[in-house]
């Protein structure tokens, strides 16, 4: 069961994230930067990420009930967030508006905005974060979901620091199919939370 819970929120993270579609963002933001700058920046902005999604994961169901919000419907909700997600990717609208964060950058260090907040803790993986440990209550689920983050974010600082040779390898036709596959699955994975969550509410067998 643990095996099965792992992999679905691993998906569920690498489709949200999407650090191969990070990937050309972070070299627009770092463009013209030396080797040492870039691997600062890719560093500073995924520990950045990960203190984001880490709180989250440990208080963001406590959050939600002092505000009155049920877990089910949070789910729903979040189901419904990673959707629309789904649908940028699918259709390429979340890489332009990932490409206007990045035309906005004034040319100080991008490492915590845009990259950490909002390209790689965004909306969608902070929901995330809150719906996987609301599927596994207890300090055994927190502590699996943050290491299914922690590597997830990991693999986003490795693709990162060889982002050069990622960008010739695939190019931007290679890294667009990347994309919409990721955005397929995404769609899939954010029915099955709607679904949760109405089965929650006793709506759905």
């Amino acid at each position: 069961m643990d095996g099965a819970f792992v992999v679905t929120a691993f998906v569920t993270m690498f489709v949200v994230i999407d650090p191969i579609g990070l990937t050309p963002m972070f070299l627009a933001l770092t463009q013209g930067a030396s080797a040492a700058r870039r691997r600062a920046i890719a560093i500073r902005a995924c520990l950045t990420a990960i203190a984001i999604l880490t709180l989250f994961a440990a208080f963001g169901e406590a959050v939600l009930e002092f505000v009155g919000i049920s877990m089910p419907a949070f789910r729903v909700a979040g189901g419904l967030l990673l959707f629309l997600t789904a649908l940028d990717m699918l259709f390429e609208r979340r890489t332009k508006r990932r490409e206007g964060h990045a035309d906005e950058d004034d040319g100080d260090d991008p490492s915590v905005f845009p990259l950490a907040i909002p390209l790689i803790a965004g909306p969608g993986a902070i929901a995330s974060m809150i719906l996987l440990t609301g599927q596994r209550p207890g300090f055994d689920g927190l502590a699996l979901v943050i290491g299914v983050m922690l590597a997830v974010v990991a693999l986003a600082l490795v693709l990162f620091l060889g982002s050069g040779l990622l960008e010739r390898a695939l190019g931007k036709t290679g890294i667009n199919v990347v994309t919409r596959l990721l955005g397929m699955l995404l769609a899939a994975l954010s029915v099955q939370f709607v679904l949760d969550g109405l089965r929650a509410f006793g709506l759905s067998d």
